[in-house]
């Protein structure tokens, strides 16, 4: 009989220890609803919108989520994504080569997130304090160089637009990039060693610093990094688009936050997983466009993710505590 029991809690303890069960859960009941609501919700024609633009979400997402893992926020990362295709046509507008100013602008994106991560860690302020501000500042410095009028997309970019979201037979190359990046985060975080820092870094402080890790060092690498996906998917969306929009990434910051919670990540780090943040991803992505299927006013969609992101943290905090009763 105990030994039974033991077994029962040995299964229980494994099924309810993949931390990207419940929003797994969550993304089959809202495909379930959408569908039941209309037929055509799964047909190949609506199932390609949703691919087509997941992956901008779900790249800057995968970023925010090394970053909150070791405990920090990027508010900024919205601004980022505007920035980042804008300063890459002013270059090529300017005469620089195409690859060149590829390059430039996510090294620029990449100094950004080594500057938030340096004032925050220097000066000790919250990462939500720093980044909020650079948030304003970048989108500030997006209006300021286009003047509130999006820039024309120009015909030297247009090869880039065929490598980053062109046509591989019926599969769009931004899904395939997005497939690549999420694996190799995912290898980062859960088979390397740096990995085992960021984890270690935003679980226990005091404990890593002990173990020799250089906890500054991890952080504003993340930082890098976050800043660096969100600029990647900012080009991606303006190749997408064949346009540049100002305004573009507005609340993407919030979307992304909300992707790495729904999939399992701590609002207080040490915990999270990538493969959860592609699925809350998929989840958001799903909901807005289930939402414009069923004719729905665009204020539901926030009401949507609040609620879920909301339901995630409930279930991701009362599975732990049962977790742990159960060891």
């Amino acid at each position: 009989m105990d030994e039974n029991r033991g077994l029962k809690n040995r299964t229980l303890i494994k099924v309810l220890s993949v931390k990207e069960l419940s929003s797994l859960v969550m993304l089959i009941i809202v495909i379930l609803i959408f569908f039941s609501l209309s037929r055509t919700f799964l047909s190949w024609d609506n199932l390609s919108v949703i691919l087509e633009t997941v992956p901008e979400l779900g790249i800057a997402a995968g970023g925010i989520t090394l970053l909150m893992i070791s405990g920090e926020f990027d508010l900024s990362v919205g601004s980022v994504f505007a920035l980042a295709p804008i300063v890459l046509i002013m270059m090529v507008d300017a005469g620089v080569p195409l690859i060149a100013a590829t390059v430039i602008a996510l090294v620029f994106c990449c100094g950004i997130g080594a500057l938030n991560g340096t004032i925050t860690l220097r000066f000790g302020i919250p990462s939500f304090i720093t980044t909020l501000g650079m948030m304003m500042v970048w989108r500030g410095f997006v209006l300021l160089i286009t003047g509130g009028w999006p820039p024309a997309f120009p015909d030297k970019a247009i090869p880039l637009r065929q490598v980053v979201v062109g046509r591989i037979g019926s599969i769009y190359a931004s899904l395939i990039w997005y497939v690549v990046l999420t694996v190799v985060l995912w290898a980062v975080l859960e088979r390397s060693r740096f990995g085992n820092w960021i984890f270690a870094t935003g679980g226990n402080r005091q404990a890593a610093r002990v173990l020799g890790i250089n906890i500054h060092r991890v952080k504003i690498i993340n930082f890098v990094i976050a800043s660096f996906m969100a600029g990647l998917a900012g080009i991606m969306q303006g190749c997408r688009l064949g346009a540049l929009v100002p305004s573009a990434g507005t609340g993407m910051e919030l979307d992304c936050i909300a992707s790495a919670v729904i999939g399992g990540t701590y609002l207080m780090g040490g915990v999270g997983t990538v493969i959860g943040t592609v699925i809350g991803s998929f989840l958001i992505r799903v909901i807005d466009n289930g939402l414009v299927m069923a004719s729905a006013p665009g204020y539901w969609f926030r009401i949507f993710i609040g609620l879920i992101t909301i339901v995630a943290v409930i279930i991701n905090v009362s599975v732990g505590k049962r977790i742990r009763k159960t060891q």
